[in-house]
């Protein structure tokens, strides 16, 4: 199975893909979409990458897992197509950008706008089978997306992580903090929200004023 990914990361994941976990992950994935019905659409898996270029990459926000149920997953961690209803984390997501920074509740889900301007929306797992949440993890993905948080730490500075929740937090120990910034809180899923640990966490305006620090455009996180 042969993905496309934009060529300004293919120079620095070359290497990734000789390696024989990754061509053994491409048959499991081609297999997978074969038999079953899989999400994102298999033209979307790397989205987030050739929406995304390895120069343009001030924001990294990492997520867990593609949504599962037809129409939703678009490549992109916590985005949903247009005219897909909310997912839970989604809706508290925006409820944060409202009390943050003002910023009308917006109608469509698709997080396109912010990969348009930097933001790197990272699943750990790029691909699921349909109604089967974590069907794909430990085949190969988390191998090859650490390797693509370490590559950034390594090749990049002053780069924003925003890890949310208890499973992105892990990854802390891939990510040099002398030379990058990171801002930790709790997953927007209504479980943690509801327990405190994700409203008023701030992360956009401060993902903002970081980035004017280092002189760097800040996001427009409004969306449609």
């Amino acid at each position: 199975m042969h993905l496309k990914i934009d060529t300004s990361w293919n120079n620095y994941l070359k290497a990734e893909f000789e390696k024989p976990y990754f061509k053994d992950l491409m048959a499991f994935v081609a297999s997978e979409y074969e038999n079953h019905r899989c999400f994102p659409p298999k033209s979307e898996i790397f989205n987030a990458f050739n929406h995304c270029a390895f120069d343009a990459v001030k924001v990294v926000i990492i997520g867990q897992d593609p949504y599962h149920d037809v129409g939703q997953a678009n490549g992109l961690c916590f985005s949903v197509n247009d005219g897909v209803k909310h997912p839970p984390s989604l809706v508290n997501i925006f409820k944060e950008l409202e009390t943050d920074l003002g910023i009308p509740y917006p109608k469509s889900g698709n997080l396109m706008p912010w990969a348009k301007q930097g933001v790197l929306l990272l699943n750990a797992t790029l691909t699921v089978r349909a109604h089967k949440a974590g069907s794909h993890q430990k085949q190969g993905w988390e191998t090859f997306t650490d390797a693509v948080i370490k590559t950034i730490s390594e090749e990049k500075s002053n780069i924003v992580f925003l890890l949310w929740g208890g499973f992105a937090k892990k990854k802390t120990k891939l990510i040099d903090t002398k030379k990058h910034i990171v801002l930790q809180s709790g997953h927007p899923s209504p479980l943690s929200a509801n327990r405190g640990c994700w409203f008023g966490n701030t992360c956009f305006s401060e993902t903002n004023s970081q980035l004017l620090r280092v002189d760097q455009h800040p996001i427009a996180w409004s969306l449609p």
